[in-house]
């Protein structure tokens, strides 16, 4: 006698469960690990990666983040344009980043490594209008890379300098921008050629506002944070009281911010201006410049270590 369809639909189910449990079983054998064998890690996530394996912090070309107080920096200025702008334009910049080691040794102490740097004019005053009537030369990029380049094979910092003529320095610092975003590239200000409308670089000496530097070191710290870059180097040549207005210049957290005397003469003259300029907005670090041909018996090493208090920056000229 035939099933009943009720019986038929019950032994389809029952027929149906069993199919399911033996699959079942078998997979669980499939994938089942072998006796003795570890079981497989699950692959690590991305985000799993980036914990265990975070970003190392930039570094300065000698270590560290902090460029002051931990060194201090010896450079030589200049441009390859002509020898007479400084020593740094003699030569390739691979020789003058040889004869900078060399002059850097004298500074040397082992409380305080030497980190060496090379401040190229990466804008240079002129006395004739040129291009917009600036009455500056904005050096190619290409000479900008080649110092950049021998700088970073001496292990050493390259310090734009900016001379603006009748531009501003907010202006050409932000035109700078690229390189200025680099972990080793400093800047420079130099108001003896910040010229007012009307003056011609070389006829008179230069002066700049406190607005227009604030601003300008504003936006530099700013750049500084937003890149999780080192500690950046940060001049500000003088040589008069009128130059600069040293008390209303702001502080910057990110900036190693120097106030550098500058100015050529007898020995006398520089350490009696050096001091008098340490005297004054003492919050500052301070350097000191020399040079080579236009300094009366220039300063040795140690004479310029005798200094009160020992500048953080040496420039040579």
């Amino acid at each position: 006698m035939a099933p009943s369809p009720a019986v038929y639909r019950r032994r389809r189910l029952t027929a149906c469960g069993i199919v399911v449990l033996v699959v079942a079983a078998i997979l669980t054998l499939l994938v089942r690990p072998k006796e003795g064998s570890k079981p497989r890690a699950a692959a690590p996530t991305a985000t799993a990666t980036a914990t265990a394996r975070p970003k190392p912090p930039i570094e300065l070309p000698r270590g560290g983040r902090r460029i002051l107080p931990d060194f201090r920096v010896v450079a030589y200025y200049g441009a390859p344009q002509d020898r007479e702008l400084g020593a740094l334009g003699i030569g390739t910049p691979a020789h003058a980043a040889r004869r900078l080691e060399r002059q850097a040794k004298g500074y040397q102490r082992k409380t305080r490594p030497v980190l060496p740097a090379m401040e190229l004019i990466a804008v240079v005053a002129a006395g004739s209008p040129g291009e917009g009537e600036r009455y500056n030369l904005r050096q190619p990029d290409s000479v900008i890379r080649r110092y950049l380049k021998a700088a970073r094979k001496a292990k050493a910092l390259l310090i734009l300098d900016i001379q603006p003529g009748r531009s501003d320095f907010f202006t050409e610092t932000r035109r700078l921008r690229k390189w200025l975003k680099e972990p080793d590239v400093g800047l420079a200000l130099d108001p003896e050629w910040r010229m007012a409308p009307g003056q011609v670089p070389g006829q008179v000496i230069g002066s700049v506002g406190a607005r227009e530097v604030n601003a300008t070191t504003a936006w530099l710290d700013d750049l500084t944070a937003r890149y999780k870059l080192p500690q950046k180097l940060l001049l500000v040549h003088e040589f008069t009281d009128a130059m600069v207005p040293e008390a209303e210049l702001k502080q910057r957290k990110n900036l190693a911010y120097v106030l550098n005397v500058d100015g050529f003469g007898t020995q006398a003259l520089k350490i009696a201006k050096y001091h008098g300029f340490a005297n004054q907005a003492k919050a500052f670090h301070r350097g000191f410049k020399l040079f080579y041909r236009e300094d009366t018996d220039t300063m040795t090493p140690a004479q310029v270590m005798r200094l009160t208090p020992r500048p953080d920056v040496v420039v040579y000229e």
